[in-house]
């Protein structure tokens, strides 16, 4: 039977997407897992799989269209089959949920109205009460439909929500709409992405929300320099410290459970998993995609899926799965210049690695006299929730360790 094409949750707080691109067009042939679509969630731009094998008929969302949740986008017509009529015929007597809900606070028994669409709407509901009570009608009409989400936007950006249109069910204004509103006398102006906006949301959340604690750590970066030249003589691969560090801190992160952890509703997780976040900046804001079995991976393997990631979220080309199930998080600044840095923990994760430049600094010698050496500072954000002070420094202390000395990977 024919497959419908929804618009996902990838997330909990998501309540709408934006279609980006079809990477399949009406009446081509797809296959079950291959990309159908790109769209832009609260968090990143992904691709979306395609539900079944078909093919693809009756889009009905195009390119740039934002989309409730929930809502079919288009549908997959198995082998064989012609058209999808016996399957709206379905729904001809369904309702939507808003006009349920005004017809159940009002006692309206919906099998008295008909509609002229798939399905009953609020206005057919409005249309039925006009005809029995016209102000009665009217005040339900004035009523503005708005998620919980787009409500808590339109305060924090001083927006009025009776001068915006909504695009979700039954003309609901969502948070999408929110973040697309121009500027309001008083207001804000809404010209970043969505991705910007969520991520100004969430490291606002967790630095308000998280007792944040830091620990700072000067190493010897000599062996790791070293380690990094050895291996760019054996391959092609282009390793880079970040892979290093991935590599030596799902190391640490299996000696040390209690910093691959997660505070959820007062309830402290540890997790067996050890999913190494990358924090790669886009020009649409910060994504943190993630190599997952970090610690099972050898640095060749950690390099190709950190390049993978890498490229396809500068491309918007990020699957639902590769954001999800981070443990930890590492945020390499070295590049840019930076000395060093604190960061804020990507929530609900209990740590993350901020990692400055390695740069030449003086520092003690054999027998006390000064010398040179290439040296790297660390910063570990924590949640004094998970992670208390000594346990964090143990933490660094192992990581440190092998930074100075990689062959300890072996003991």
């Amino acid at each position: 039977m024919p497959t419908q094409v929804i618009m996902p949750a990838l997330e909990m707080a998501q309540d709408s997407g934006k279609i980006l691109k079809w990477l399949k067009r009406e009446g081509d042939a797809v296959k079950k897992g291959e990309p159908l679509l790109e769209i832009e969630t609260d968090k990143a731009a992904v691709e979306i799989e395609a539900p079944a094998d078909g093919i693809l008929r009756d889009i009905s969302a195009r390119d740039g269209d934002v989309v409730p949740v929930g809502k079919p986008i288009a549908w997959i017509l198995a082998p064989g089959e012609q058209d999808l009529q016996g399957f709206r015929n379905l729904e001809a007597h369904s309702a939507s949920p808003v006009a349920q809900q005004i017809a159940r606070k009002h006692g309206i028994d919906l099998s008295q109205l008909k509609t002229n669409g798939a399905r009953i709407e609020k206005a057919d509901v409005l249309s039925f009460m006009a005809r029995q009570s016209p102000s009665l009608a009217q005040r339900e009409r004035e009523k503005i439909l708005a998620s919980p989400k787009a409500r808590r936007l339109a305060r924090e950006s001083n927006l009025n929500l009776e001068k915006i249109s909504g695009t979700g069910p039954d003309g609901a204004i969502i948070a999408a709409d929110i973040l697309a509103a121009p500027a309001q006398p008083g207001g804000t102006a809404s010209e970043s992405s969505s991705v910007w906006k969520i991520m100004a949301e969430r490291t606002t959340a967790s630095w308000t929300s998280v007792p944040h604690f830091f620990l700072l750590r000067e190493v010897n970066a000599s062996c790791l320099v070293s380690w990094r030249a050895q291996l760019q003589k054996r391959g092609d691969e282009k390793i880079t410290y970040t892979d290093l560090l991935v590599k030596l801190v799902a190391a640490s992160l299996r000696a040390h459970p209690r910093v691959n952890a997660q505070w959820d509703k007062g309830v402290l997780n540890l997790l067996d998993e050890i999913n190494i976040g990358i924090a790669v900046a886009t020009e649409k804001g910060l994504v943190v995609p993630v190599i997952p079995h970090a610690d099972a991976l050898s640095v060749k393997e950690i390099a190709a899926r950190r390049a993978d990631l890498a490229q396809r979220a500068n491309e918007n080309k990020l699957r639902p799965a590769d954001l999800r199930g981070g443990t930890f998080t590492i945020s390499n600044l070295g590049m840019y210049g930076v000395d060093a840095f604190t960061a804020i923990i990507h929530a609900p994760q209990a740590a993350l690695l901020a990692v400055g430049r390695i740069a030449d600094r003086v520092v003690p010698a054999a027998g006390g006299a000064p010398g040179i050496a290439p040296m790297l500072t660390l910063s570990l954000s924590c949640d004094h929730r998970v992670i208390d002070g000594a346990r964090g420094a143990q933490f660094l202390q192992t990581l440190a360790e092998l930074i100075e000395e990689p062959l300890n990977l072996l003991v």
